[in-house]
C-alpha cells in the first residue's frame, strides 16, 4: 500500500502482545506504519525508505542464548529508534548498557517519575500511569544516554537525543498509559512525520496496483455479506469493473434472513453479484466435526472449491479478491517474528496450501475501523460500512460442538431474538458486536408443570474498535431479561441463557 509519496514507520516485532497496537497507536496519529519481523535484513528494512523505526517489546530475556536481535549496521543509518520494553532493553545491551532479572515481575499500572530533561517526555508525563509488562530491566544505560524517567527505583526512559535513540521500558500504545499517544506524537514529530496519512489515502495506490496486476484477466470476488468483503470488492470494482464477478454462497451458515438481505444491498450498490445455493454441501463436510479449527479449515477449503468452480464459469479468471484484514492475518498466520497463532481463519489460515487462484487482499493491512473509513470514502451505505462484524465460518463456530441442520435452526432464531432486542434497545453504538453462542450441554429446566433437559444459550457483546482487544459490554439487566425470556419462551430446545464476561484478551470474541 506504500506509495513514493508515502511516509513510513517500521515495526519491528519481537512478539509483543501489544506489537499491533504499535501500529493502532500510530495510525490514529496520521504515520503510516508497517510491521516487518525482527529477522529482516537492514536492507529490507531500509528498502521501506522509515522516518522512524520502533523495536517491539517481546517475551525473551535479551541474555538468553538466541534471543531475537537486530543488525547492529541497523545503527549506522541514521535513522531516529524507538525501543520499547524488551525492545529498550535490546538497544540498551547492544550499545553496552547492562540488563539484569528482576526478581519480580512488574505488570500493570506503575507511575513515572521524572528523572531529567527530556527531548520526548513532555512534563505532562511526569507522575503520569504508565503500563509495565517485564521482567528484565536495564540497570545501567549505555554512554551517551541519559536517564529521563523511572518508575520506582527502575529505568524506564532513557534517550541519546544526538544519535536519534530512545527507549522505554513501559508500553506507551497501550491505553493505560495516558501520556502515551503525546510520547508517541513526539517520537514521530522528531522523526519528520506530517502525520497525514489515513486509510482513504490508499484508494488511488491500490486502485493502480489491482489494474496493473489483473491486467485483462478475470476475477471472483469472496462476498460473505460484511463490510470487509463488501468494501474489498467495491474497490476492485471501482479499479476493474465488470472483470469481477462477486460470488455470495449461501453455506447454510448465515444468520436469519441474511441471503435475502444481502443479495438486495448488493444490487443496490450496483456489483456484478452471483448468488450461490451450497448449504447441503457444507452440512454433509463440517458432519461429525467438533474441532473448531478443523471446522475452519473445512470452510475455507469447500469455499474454495465452490470458488473454483465458479471460475470456471468465467473464461480467463485468474485472481480470487478477499477481504481479508490485518487482524485476521496477526491472528492465523505467524508471520510477523515468534508472535503465538491463536487461530485460523477460513480466510488465511483455513486456505489449502496449493490454490488454482491467486489471491488479492486489498484490505489485508488495514484494521476494521480504517476499513468502514475506506468504505464510507467509497460510498457505501451505512447499512454496510457499520455493519457489525460477522465471521466468514458463519455459525459455524458459534455453535460449541458439531454442526447440523437443526443446531443451526436452533442458534439462527436465538441469535436472531439477541440482535433485534441489541437493535431495539438503542445502545448499538456502544458495542462492537453481538450474537448469541449454542453451548454443547445441557441443563434441567422447569416449563409449565414439566421438567426440560435442554441445552443452553450464551449472549456474547462486547466492545472494540479494532477487534484486536475487546471488553464485554455491560448491558442494561432488563435488556438482558428481555432476552432471555424470549429466547427460552420462543426458541424450542433451550432453556437457560448465560451472558459472557470475558475480555479479550484473555478471551476471543468468538467461542472457536
Amino acid at each position: 500500500m506504500n506509495t513514493a509519496t508515502q511516509q513510513t514507520l517500521v515495526i519491528l516485532d519481537y512478539g509483543s502482545q501489544y506489537t499491533q497496537l504499535i501500529t493502532r497507536a500510530s495510525r490514529e496519529l496520521g504515520v503510516y506504519s508497517i510491521i516487518l519481523p525482527f529477522r529482516s535484513s537492514v536492507d529490507e528494512i531500509m528498502s521501506h525508505e522509515p522516518l522512524g523505526i520502533v523495536l517491539s517489546g517481546g517475551p525473551n530475556s535479551v541474555y538468553e542464548m538466541d534471543a531475537p536481535s537486530f543488525d547492529p549496521q541497523l545503527l549506522e543509518q541514521k535513522v531516529p529508534i524507538l525501543g520499547i520494553c524488551y525492545g529498550m532493553q535490546l538497544l540498551a545491551r547492544t550499545l553496552g548498557g547492562v540488563v539484569e532479572a528482576s526478581n519480580t515481575r512488574e505488570y500493570g499500572n506503575a507511575k513515572l517519575t521524572a528523572e531529567s530533561a527530556s527531548t520526548l517526555l513532555d512534563t505532562k508525563a511526569d507522575g503520569s500511569t504508565v503500563w509495565m509488562s517485564h521482567g528484565d530491566y536495564v540497570s545501567k544505560v549505555p554512554d551517551g544516554f541519559a536517564i529521563t524517567a523511572k518508575s520506582g527505583g527502575i529505568i524506564c526512559a532513557m534517550e541519546n537525543p544526538g544519535q536519534k535513540l530512545f527507549g522505554l521500558q513501559f508500553h506507551p500504545e497501550v491505553a493505560h498509559s495516558k501520556e502515551g499517544k503525546n510520547i508517541l506524537r513526539s517520537f514521530f514529530d522528531l522523526c519528520g512525520f506530517r502525520g497525514d496519512w489515513s486509510a482513504e489515502s490508499i484508494l488511488d495506490s491500490q486502485i493502480a496496483y489491482i489494474r496493473k496486476t489483473v491486467g485483462d484477466s478475470n476475477v471472483i470476488c469472496a462476498l460473505s455479506g460484511g463490510v470487509d468483503s463488501s468494501v474489498a470488492a467495491t474497490l476492485v470494482d471501482r479499479a476493474i469493473g465488470n472483470q469481477q464477478t462477486c460470488i455470495f454462497v449461501d453455506t447454510g451458515l448465515l444468520r436469519q434472513d441474511e441471503y435475502e438481505q444481502v443479495l438486495a444491498a448488493y444490487k443496490e450498490i450496483g456489483l456484478n453479484v452471483r448468488p450461490v445455493r451450497a448449504a447441503d454441501t457444507f452440512y454433509k463436510k463440517l458432519a461429525g466435526v467438533t474441532d473448531p479449527e478443523q471446522k475452519r479449515k473445512i470452510i475455507g477449503n469447500e469455499f474454495i472449491n465452490v470458488f473454483d468452480a465458479e471460475a470456471k464459469k468465467t473464461p480467463n479468471t485468474k485472481f480470487l479478491v478477499q477481504g481479508t484484514l490485518y487482524p485476521d492475518v496477526i491472528e492465523s498466520v505467524s508471520v510477523n517474528g515468534p508472535s503465538v497463532t491463536i487461530k485460523s481463519h477460513h480466510n488465511v489460515g483455513g486456505l489449502p496450501e496449493k490454490m488454482k487462484l491467486k489471491l488479492i487482499e486489498p484490505l489485508r493491512e488495514l484494521f476494521k475501523d480504517e476499513v468502514r473509513q475506506l468504505g464510507s470514502a467509497l460510498g457505501l451505505p451505512d447499512a454496510i460500512v457499520q455493519r457489525q462484524p460477522f465471521p466468514g465460518p458463519g455459525l459455524a463456530i458459534r455453535i460449541i460442538g458439531e454442526v447440523t441442520p437443526e443446531a443451526i435452526d436452533v442458534l439462527r432464531r436465538a441469535d436472531a431474538i439477541v440482535r433485534h432486542e441489541i437493535d431495539n434497545h438503542a445502545i448499538r453504538p456502544d458495542v462492537w458486536q453481538f450474537f448469541a453462542v449454542l453451548l454443547p450441554i445441557k441443563s434441567v429446566g422447569v416449563m409449565g408443570d414439566g421438567r426440560t433437559y435442554e441445552q443452553v444459550a450464551a449472549i456474547r457483546c462486547v466492545g472494540s474498535t479494532d477487534g484486536m482487544t475487546a471488553d464485554w459490554s455491560r448491558l442494561p439487566h432488563d435488556l438482558l431479561a428481555t432476552m432471555s425470556s424470549r429466547i427460552i419462551g420462543e426458541v424450542r430446545g433451550i432453556n437457560r441463557v448465560v451472558y459472557d464476561i470475558t475480555s479479550k484478551p484473555p478471551g476471543t470474541i468468538e467461542w472457536e
